[in-house]
């Protein structure tokens, strides 16, 4: 397993090398001009070019990956053409919310639809397993954004029980700040999530393992959990690893509506302010989470096959 990790960690430099190279020449083709934006409109051609100078910008663009290049391999994302700070900096700040944000939303949507395929797996056509596949459905109709908005105006504006934005100062804060954004990611992943557990759990429940394990006695529950449940959840844990890593970008999405200073949002802000160095450091924080989520979820996949033994 060492082995296997090590192997795949090698295996993602190039995507990492092919990734930035994307990323520079994308942020660098888009229209705006990082000095004018910093200036204003008002900014004299002298001081724009000086501006330009200061900031490496009218060096060939070749040239400026190269030197982008060398700082990544010491360790240095550069520095944010707006805040004046090492990019480095601004991203570590702005980790922990985004990484909370994904962390609970995926256990409340994992949790949502354990529950509602065991139901439905257990239950095969009747009406309560026709309406466990049909109603979460719905979701997959209801852009994150404006399943956020409706949360907020139910719980946050109506109620008033939960925070509506923001990120609070202690860790309960930060856990309520969370619940509305968790929810409307989990959302999204839920309905994909039980269809295939459903499918996956009774097939597994036909199985020759099943029937061995129903052979040698053992309860019911002890059967559904152990044997079916777990070979069933790997399926389940392959389209929860590539939604994750899907659900990484909605992250800019969702916590711009929830005002979570996360990375989502710093990228925004970045990318408004033409900030190169800042959206091209968060994008590869980005390819990097995403692949050390496939990574983890082909793990997770061989740790939970037990048909071998």
């Amino acid at each position: 397993m060492v082995r296997y990790i090590g192997r795949r960690l090698i295996a993602l430099l190039p995507i990492l090398f092919g990734i930035t190279l994307v990323v520079f020449m994308l942020v660098h083709i888009t229209p705006g001009d990082p000095a004018r934006t910093y200036l204003g409109i008002h900014a004299t051609d002298e001081s724009l070019k000086a501006l330009r100078h200061a900031w490496g910008l009218d060096q060939p663009i070749p040239l400026q990956y190269l030197i982008y290049l060398s700082g990544l391999v010491r360790g240095d994302l550069g520095q944010s053409l707006y805040y004046g700070t090492s990019v480095r900096s601004l991203i570590a700040g702005s980790l922990v919310p985004t990484l909370f944000l994904l962390l609970l939303s995926s256990l409340l949507a994992a949790f949502v639809s354990v529950i509602l395929a065991l139901i439905a797996a257990t239950k095969p056509e009747t009406l309560v397993d026709h309406t466990i596949r049909a109603i979460p459905t719905v979701g997959l109709a209801m852009p994150t954004f404006w399943v956020g908005t409706i949360l907020i105006l139910i719980f946050g504006v109506h109620f008033g029980i939960l925070p509506v934005g923001g990120y609070g100062t202690d860790i309960k804060s930060h856990l309520e700040s969370l619940i509305l954004p968790s929810v409307a990611i989990a959302v999204a992943i839920v309905p994909v999530l039980v269809r295939s557990l459903r499918a996956a759990l009774l097939e597994a429940l036909n199985m020759d393992y099943v029937a061995f394990a129903r052979a040698k006695g053992l309860r019911p529950s002890s059967v559904l959990i152990r044997y079916a449940l777990r070979n069933a959840s790997i399926p389940a844990v392959n389209i929860l690893g590539v939604t994750i890593g899907f659900l990484v970008g909605q992250t800019l999405v969702i916590e711009n509506v929830f005002a979570l200073p996360g990375l989502g949002r710093l990228m925004i802000q970045a990318i408004f302010k033409r900030d190169f160095p800042v959206v091209q450091g968060i994008a590869l924080v980005f390819a990097i989470l995403t692949m050390i989520v496939l990574l983890l979820t082909d793990v997770a996949c061989d740790l939970l096959d037990t048909r071998a033994a």
